[in-house]
């Protein structure tokens, strides 16, 4: 499969966020990306009093929009993440859409981030922000993809979940800070690949140091064995990666941890 990655600079106006993702989707359905992946929050900037003034229904304009973008260029879009409204409840909320601009798969960013580290990056989500409590994977032409935002990587339960669900990639939307990128960005999405033998890819804003959030950018494709395919720098970035399925299949065969796993066992009892 041929991979499209994305890494967006991210401002206050929204239609020209909406125009750069428009024009660099395009360029990479002519250099023949099939599936193309945007970051997290790349409509609106990633500050917490912002998510409800961009917010907007499913099937409102910005859906509208990238559903055509998905459907003009005939690919698979997974259209990163927006601020989503439903009622008094505004949701990180992640859309892919069908080559027929069809919604494949919505996931609402389940584990929010909510961090005051001593001396580096104090965030809350939460101050406007709502769980969503759904396991999200989709069907595609490859296999079962899964879905996840950014902090809901760090919770290896539902990697694991989507990997016992058929998962052979798990794409996530992303938006590391310069506190734990340098430290867990990589590790991250090769721990995930490598305990659940798929692809990870993370697409992230590019880094903005003058702006609100400033992200660690960085957006990365990493094999079953754990090899990074592909690293983005800080810059703005389109990006095309090749993903090989038959390089799952042989990693799960040569070394079946999925079918090793042990659960007779694996619960916790009282003693």
């Amino acid at each position: 499969m041929q991979l499209g990655l994305l890494q967006l600079p991210v401002s206050a106006d929204g239609a020209e966020n909406l125009s750069r993702a428009r024009a660099g989707v395009r360029a990479l359905a002519d250099a023949g990306a099939e599936l193309v992946l945007l970051p997290e929050m790349w409509a609106c900037p990633y500050q917490t009093p912002a998510f409800p003034a961009y917010a907007e229904e499913e099937g409102g304009p910005l859906w509208q929009a990238l559903s055509s973008l998905a459907r003009e260029n005939r690919l698979w879009l997974a259209a990163g993440s927006v601020p989503e409204r439903e009622g008094a409840r505004i949701y990180n909320t992640a859309y892919v859409f069908a080559p027929d601009g069809t919604q494949a798969a919505r996931h609402r960013k389940m584990h929010l981030f909510d961090i005051d580290v001593a001396g580096g990056q104090r965030f809350m989500e939460s101050e406007t922000l709502s769980a969503g409590n759904a396991v999200t994977t989709f069907e595609t032409p490859w296999g079962v993809f899964g879905l996840c935002v950014c902090f809901d990587l760090r919770f290896p339960e539902l990697s694991r979940l989507m990997t016992l669900r058929g998962a052979r990639c798990i794409l996530v939307p992303a938006a590391f800070n310069m506190t734990t990128g340098p430290l867990h960005w990589d590790l991250l999405f090769r721990q995930r690949a490598v305990d659940n033998q798929l692809f990870t890819v993370g697409c992230a804003p590019a880094r903005d140091l003058h702006g609100p959030y400033v992200s660690y950018a960085h957006s990365i494709a990493v094999s079953p064995w754990g090899r990074v395919l592909f690293r983005a720098g800080t810059r703005p970035q389109k990006a095309l990666v090749t993903l090989d399925f038959a390089e799952l299949d042989a990693a799960r065969a040569q070394l079946p941890l999925l079918r090793a796993r042990r659960t007779d066992v694996y619960e916790v009892r009282e003693k």
